[in-house]
């Protein structure tokens, strides 16, 4: 049986960004070099091929913008960056925390995911992951195909996302639901509180993302090297204050596609990013006239305020057709009654 194709790039955020780098500048008197032929000279501890995949990765910088042709050339005084990755962490170990199973049967399992937890390990998120948690409670039933850091993940969200995702537990399994990730076909619904109100009250977003030419921390809306992206909204409800400056909205997205970051990156690209988001909304400001409460409300939102509420697709086994769905969490069921409350709907 043929391997399935690579797990969707799923809103991820966990521990994914480098904490060294490696900065050099070109010799004034040198000739042009390729990008990766100048870097594999310069950074002896990685091979040419390992550098050409941080290449195309998006993992260099050449005077200040991201480049993806590891033939790019290097010219005389020309400035070059490379994040460097940590160390990968070690084969992860069972541990026995708690899970909130939605389902489970003998080839998968749906877990209703809490904010905080990281889905598998990764540099900076070595254990107390979710992985690190099936382990413990699937034992040895978990599908191989992820590899031993991921097992039995095909799809992820960020580490202070909240919702619903589905764990394969067989090697059957795990080549069913990528293939039905890979090609569009599970229902994803996702519960979101912005800023502001979107531009109308439903809509598609449709736009590549990549890494952002500056910030490597950050995803963006690109116009080159960016992955194709299509997120559905649809506005349930909005709130203004006083004075009629639309203040918050209760957005329901559907995913079309499963990129990094992809609700994040998409709202706060049509200017509505997510309450509690430092990395996309941090520069907004509530508008004048703003209840205090409210103000403070939005301003000590810890995360952002998006949750992963329905799940559909039809089982990888038994070929019947699943669907789950998760109440909003604590802080955005009190974020939503400070909003009724204090705001104009």
């Amino acid at each position: 049986m043929s391997r399935p194709p690579p797990p969707p790039d799923f809103l991820e955020d966990e521990a994914d960004s480098a904490d060294t780098r490696f900065i050099g500048m070109a010799d004034a008197q040198s000739a042009p070099d390729r990008l990766d032929r100048w870097l594999t000279a310069h950074v002896a501890e990685l091979t040419r091929s390992r550098i050409k995949g941080l290449i195309e990765s998006g993992a260099v910088t050449l005077n200040g913008q991201t480049i993806l042709n590891p033939s790019a050339s290097v010219k005389p005084q020309d400035r070059i960056s490379l994040d460097l990755p940590q160390p990968e962490a070690a084969t992860p170990q069972p541990q026995n925390i708690p899970l909130d199973i939605v389902y489970e049967d003998q080839a998968l399992i749906v877990i209703n995911k809490p904010v905080g937890m990281v889905v598998h390990p990764a540099p900076g998120a070595p254990d107390g992951t979710l992985v690190n948690a099936l382990l413990y409670h699937c034992a040895d039933s978990l599908s191989g195909i992820g590899g031993v850091r991921r097992p039995g993940i095909v799809h992820r969200i960020d580490k202070d996302t909240s919702g619903l995702l589905v764990v394969a537990k067989t090697d059957q399994a795990h080549q069913g639901l990528a293939a039905q990730f890979a090609a569009h076909d599970v229902e994803r619904r996702y519960i979101a509180f912005t800023r502001g109100h979107p531009p109308a009250q439903a809509g598609r977003i449709e736009g590549a993302i990549g890494r952002h030419p500056v910030n490597r921390k950050k995803m963006a809306v690109v116009d080159r090297g960016g992955k194709h992206a299509i997120t559905h909204y649809q506005m349930l409800a909005a709130w203004w204050v006083a004075g009629g400056s639309p203040f918050a909205a209760k957005v329901e997205c559907r995913l079309e596609t499963g990129r990094t970051h992809q609700v994040r990156v998409h709202m706060a690209h049509i200017g509505t990013a997510l309450i509690g988001d430092a990395l996309y909304g941090r520069s907004l400001r509530p508008p004048a006239r703003t209840p205090p409460l409210l103000t403070q409300a939005i301003s000590s939102f810890k995360r952002q305020a998006l949750h992963a509420a329905d799940l559909g697709f039809i089982h990888p086994e038994s070929g019947q057709f699943l669907k789950f769905s998760s109440p909003l969490p604590y802080d955005m069921d009190n974020l939503e009654r400070l909003l009724e409350r204090f705001g104009s709907a």
